[in-house]
Formats: C-alpha cells, sequence, structure tokens
C-alpha cells in the first residue's frame, strides 16, 4: 500500500457544486484538476451524483473513489466532494456552513430562483469557505460577516441618478469645507 496516499493534507474538498431538481448544474468548483478536467467529465460526474442521491434519504454518499456528502432544500441539492479517505465529519461541517452562509443571505429562502438572483454573493460564500481545496471557516456566522453581503443591497448601476448627483454632492461639499 502507498503510505503516501495516506498522509493528511489541508486539500480536503476536491469539489462544490449545486444542482437543480432535474440534476442541471447553477454552481461548480472544481478544486482538483486531475480529478475531471473536462467540462464534460465534471458533468457526467454531476449527473451519476444526482441520480445515486436524488431521491436516497442518506446524506453520504459514494461513488467513483470519491466521498460526497449532500443535502437538499425545497429545488436544490447540495454537494461536497472529498477523496474516498477523507473525514466525512470534516466534509459535512463544509455542506452544512455553506448551506447555514445561504440561507443567511438569502433570508432563509433557498430556493433555485433566489440562489440564481443572488449568484455573486453565492460564489462569496463558496470562496470563503474553500480555498483551492483548502477548508478556511466552517462558521457560517463567521462566513456571513466576512462576506457581508445583503440580497437588497443596491449595486452603483441601480441607483438613480439623484442618488448619484447628492453623493456627489456631499462629496464636494466636505472637500470644500477641509
Amino acid at each position: 500500500m502507498d503510505s503516501g496516499a495516506l498522509e493528511p493534507s489541508l486539500y480536503t474538498v476536491k469539489a462544490v457544486f449545486i444542482l437543480d431538481n432535474d440534476g442541471n448544474r447553477l454552481l461548480s468548483k472544481y478544486y482538483d484538476p486531475d480529478l475531471y478536467p473536462s467540462m464534460k467529465e465534471q458533468k457526467n460526474f454531476e449527473k451519476n451524483v444526482f441520480n445515486k442521491t436524488h431521491k436516497a434519504d442518506n446524506e453520504i454518499a459514494f461513488l467513483e473513489g470519491m466521498t460526497i456528502v449532500y443535502k437538499s432544500s425545497i429545488d436544490l441539492f447540495f454537494y461536497v466532494v472529498g477523496s474516498a479517505q477523507e473525514n466525512e465529519l470534516m466534509l459535512m461541517a463544509v455542506l452544512n456552513c455553506l448551506f447555514e452562509s445561504l440561507s443567511q443571505i438569502l433570508r432563509k429562502n433557498v430556493e433555485r430562483r433566489c440562489l440564481l438572483d443572488n449568484l455573486d454573493g453565492v460564489f462569496l460564500v463558496v470562496d470563503e469557505i474553500i480555498d483551492g481545496g483548502v477548508i478556511l471557516e466552517s462558521d457560517p456566522q463567521q462566513v456571513v460577516e466576512k462576506v457581508n453581503y445583503r440580497a437588497d443591497d443596491n449595486p452603483l448601476s441601480e441607483q438613480s441618478v439623484a442618488q448619484v448627483l447628492q453623493s456627489a454632492k456631499e462629496q464636494i461639499k466636505w472637500s470644500i469645507l477641509k
């Protein structure tokens, strides 16, 4: 047996993906470039995982030499993938952190439409939890604070002209007063 395969590693997570009720990809991040290098291979893997898990009541699956933890909510399926030797509790902590963080930023409305409307915030959450396969954070409260994302905030492009002009006037006024 290869002793190098059993050595501990910080690279815990191989992939994270979110699928809809039909098994279609809404979000995916693969952290091991050798695992499924092409888009076609990734989608085939996701389809196999979905077919095995979408009717099951379990939280853990083993497929193609991978440990997969998953959770469903209304019309979404959340997956975190690790190697066969990976600790399921570590992967589950990542999954729970992802789900709880999204639940907070989406105001407990964790469903397909709301997720797609706030996809930028969803990517921020995933990036705050995992970086290159290394788990950075497992506390949803910390993730939400670091992301500081609010679903109801208006980006600059949605501000009215009057709001932009008012802000510019205030800045000019303060610079003159100094």
